[in-house]
């Protein structure tokens, strides 16, 4: 995917893709803790890049098809709370709610997430989640 160097990172994290979440989604690199791997995925919803999310999903859990919603638009996300998932857990909890539109309608996700490290990799490996209708978009 070429974006250019200029373009904000989609997670929010910093107004540089290219040094935020570029380097894990299209360089290989892994994240190093588990709120890093959720900003990386949000990322990849934004930019519909399924590979990505199905890398960073536990082989245990990842569905075999893998639906992504690519008529939405992802307007950002925030991180509510984090538990564990530093660089020395093997297990991480990640709180956020994401904000999108679809079909003519603004709709928040609050997700919480369960991840987990093996051999020195995070993955994510469910959640409970819901989404909410916020109110039409205009």
């Amino acid at each position: 995917m070429n974006i250019p160097e200029t373009t904000p990172c989609p997670c929010g994290n910093s107004p540089n893709y290219q040094s935020c979440c570029n380097p894990y989604l299209e360089r290989g690199k892994l994240p190093p803790t588990a709120e890093v791997l959720m900003r990386s995925r949000y990322s990849a919803f934004a930019l519909g890049n399924a590979s990505y999310i199905r890398r960073s999903w536990h082989p245990d859990t990842v569905p075999k098809e893998l639906d992504i919603e690519t008529s939405a638009t992802w307007c950002g996300m925030e991180i509510l709370a984090t538990k564990g998932g530093e660089e020395n857990d093997d297990k991480g909890i990640v709180e956020f709610k994401a904000h999108y539109i679809s079909h003519g309608k603004s709709f928040t996700l609050h997700e919480i997430s369960r991840f987990t490290k093996e051999r020195g990799r995070w993955y994510y490996v469910d959640s409970n989640s819901h989404s909410q209708t916020e109110k039409p978009y205009a």
